[in-house]
C-alpha cells in the first residue's frame, strides 16, 4: 500500500457503516486509494488508526506523496465485523 496524499478534512463526517472512516473538521487524513467504478466520488483511507472510506469532496489536499495513483475497483463488498 502506497500513501498518496494527505489532507485536511473541509467538515466533520459520520459515514452510514463501518466499512466509513469518521472525523471531525480539521483533522488530518491519509488517502491510499482513489476508487474507480460505481463509486468515483469515494476514496479510501485513514485517520489516525482508523481506516475507511470518505466522500473526497470533504478533503482539502495539503501533500501529495505519489504521482502513482493506485486506483481500486469498487465491485468487491467489504464486510464490517
Amino acid at each position: 500500500t502506497v500513501l498518496m496524499c494527505r489532507g485536511r478534512a473541509r467538515q466533520d463526517f459520520k459515514g452510514p457503516d463501518c466499512r466509513f472512516v469518521n472525523f471531525k473538521k480539521g483533522e488530518a487524513v491519509y488517502v491510499y486509494y482513489k476508487l474507480i467504478g460505481k463509486s468515483t466520488e469515494l476514496w479510501a483511507g485513514s485517520v489516525g488508526s482508523d481506516f475507511g472510506y470518505f466522500p473526497k469532496d470533504l478533503l482539502e489536499i495539503n501533500h501529495n506523496y505519489s504521482n502513482e495513483e493506485l486506483e481500486l475497483p469498487t465491485d468487491v463488498s467489504l464486510i464490517c465485523y
